[in-house]
């Protein structure tokens, strides 16, 4: 992290803001092993409240991965992306075998864990969408990897589509135990197993 106490002020603000805390259902939820937050996806701030949220020695080993055609469209989302939460950028569109985002993730996390939204794209914060499959190969790289199911609310209605400023709203995230992939699991039925615990979540707000 380049810019620590820039970081933690936009961390202070973040939360000050959104009145986010986090709501472990796990003491493992919170745990310092390596692993990937799975959350769902409703508004642009979505990784950084949820990181912002964290504890500050788990926010110094955790980076989000974002969308590079959206973190990088202006100079002031690239310092935040890249100076600030140290994100993995990557291709939404044009993805190929030498241009393949989950060798990227791969490559880039090292020790770090991760903030990841498998939805892929953003929905209205009432439903939570299919699962796509980059987790479960990001998975099949590194089998021992923690999945911590992560469900947001409200927090489409801080920032929603299309606006600029947030509302100063209340929104609150819960956390699941962490799970990982089985070693003969499929891909189907492990995407429907992380979906049902992030919706388990989200009943049980």
């Amino acid at each position: 992290m380049k810019s620590p106490f820039l970081a933690d002020a936009l961390a202070f603000a973040a939360r000050l803001w959104s009145g986010a805390s986090v709501r472990a259902q796990s003491a493992d939820s919170l745990g310092s092993e390596q692993r990937v937050y799975v959350a769902n996806h409703s508004s642009h701030l979505d990784f950084i409240v949820l990181w912002a949220a964290l504890p500050p020695d788990l926010c110094r080993v955790t980076r989000p991965v974002a969308a590079r055609d959206y973190w990088q469209k202006t100079a002031l989302r690239r310092f935040l992306a890249i100076e600030i939460y140290r994100a993995i950028l990557i291709e939404r569109e044009h993805i190929s075998q030498s241009n393949n985002p989950i060798e990227q993730i791969a490559a880039e996390m090292g020790q770090d864990s991760l903030i990841l939204f498998p939805e892929g794209t953003r929905g209205n914060g009432e439903g939570i969408g299919v699962f796509k499959s980059g987790i479960y190969h990001l998975l099949t790289k590194k089998p021992g990897l923690q999945c911590v199911p992560v469900y947001i609310e409200n927090l489409n209605r801080v920032l929603p589509k299309g606006e600029i400023l947030p509302v100063p709203l209340l929104c609150s995230i819960a956390m699941g135990a962490p799970l990982r992939r089985g070693a003969d699991e499929p891909k189907r039925a492990f995407l429907e197993r992380l979906r049902g615990a992030v919706v388990a979540l989200k009943d049980g707000n």
